[in-house]
């Protein structure tokens, strides 16, 4: 197993979509570092020798915000938006969609399992 950053990658796919597997790393900057560093994206990870994994390692340490660092800079830009109460921070702080997504219907995922409001089903006359 190749470890880039911390992080495990497959060795039994292509390295074009073994890279994104490291948070910050998406197809095109996978393309990106592949060809700077000059390396075949259709290889699997296998067939890597150790010094293109270090051409790999060295450019994305240079040149790219990755794992830790990079999420650490994304609460932090929550953070500033929820301090300074702007939109955007409210609606996190609410666990709302954020990006003027439509509430009414669907954003489930924010906004949790349905909760049926009122008593809509009619009650069992009872006995006296």
């Amino acid at each position: 197993m190749a470890r880039i950053s911390g992080i495990t990658i497959p060795d039994n796919k292509q390295v074009l979509y073994s890279l994104v597997y490291v948070y910050g790393i998406g197809p095109k900057s996978s393309a990106d570092i592949l060809e700077q560093a000059k390396i075949d994206p259709t290889v699997r990870v296998k067939d890597l020798t150790d010094s293109e994994i270090s051409r790999i390692q060295d450019i994305i340490t240079a040149d790219y915000t990755i794992e830790g660092e990079l999420q650490r800079v994304v609460t932090g830009n929550i953070k500033r938006l929820r301090d300074i109460k702007s939109y955007r921070g409210l609606r996190h702080q609410a666990q709302l969609p954020v990006r003027g997504q439509r509430t009414r219907t669907n954003a489930r995922t924010r906004r949790g399992k349905k909760v049926t409001v009122g008593g809509t089903a009619k009650k069992a006359p009872s006995k006296t």
